[in-house]
């Protein structure tokens, strides 16, 4: 398995490569996509910012996701990240970007959302948009690491496909 710093160095190759630009809004995973990805010297060439948005008020505030999708979804859905993301976009000068919502535990889960519950919405700007859930095992940090493992690996994914392709 590739390490993290691993991951977040393919990545910043390829968005070098590729003129794409990085930004990150992350929930369960508190600020880990950016902290690894700032691992990396140089990353500033790369990388733009990233929002913490734990709460749902700076879901709202920061990213502009809507009340009424987070009273109908719920924090911890592909609804909420989508507005996340493109909300990422619309409010940073990242190119491509990733959102992250989850349940990291021990508690908060529920039968429907069980802990280890992650939703995740990946964008560009050119048009791209992909969310997902995704459900991971074992404790609070090993759930936040595969979470945080799984953005790096889909963006590396997506940035060797070209535009047409990502659709």
């Amino acid at each position: 398995m590739q390490s993290l710093i691993q991951l977040s160095e393919q990545l910043g190759e390829r968005l070098l490569q590729q003129g794409e630009v990085l930004a990150t809004a992350e929930s369960c995973t508190g600020g880990g996509v950016a902290n690894i990805v700032t691992e990396v010297a140089g990353s500033s060439a790369w990388f733009d910012r990233a929002f913490v948005t734990y709460s749902n008020e700076a879901k709202q505030e920061m990213l502009g996701v809507a009340e009424k999708t987070l009273a109908d979804f719920g924090a911890v859905s592909e609804a909420v990240v989508k507005e996340m993301v493109l909300g990422t976009l619309a409010h940073s000068n990242a190119t491509i970007a990733v959102a992250i919502s989850g349940i990291a535990g021990p508690s908060g889960g529920s039968a429907e959302k069980p802990v280890g519950t992650v939703c995740f919405g990946f964008a560009d700007k050119h048009g791209w948009l992909r969310c997902e859930t995704c459900y991971f095992a074992g404790d609070r940090a090993k759930v936040r690491i595969q979470a945080i493992e799984y953005s790096l690996k889909v963006l590396c994914d997506a940035l060797l496909k070209n535009d047409s392709e990502r659709q």
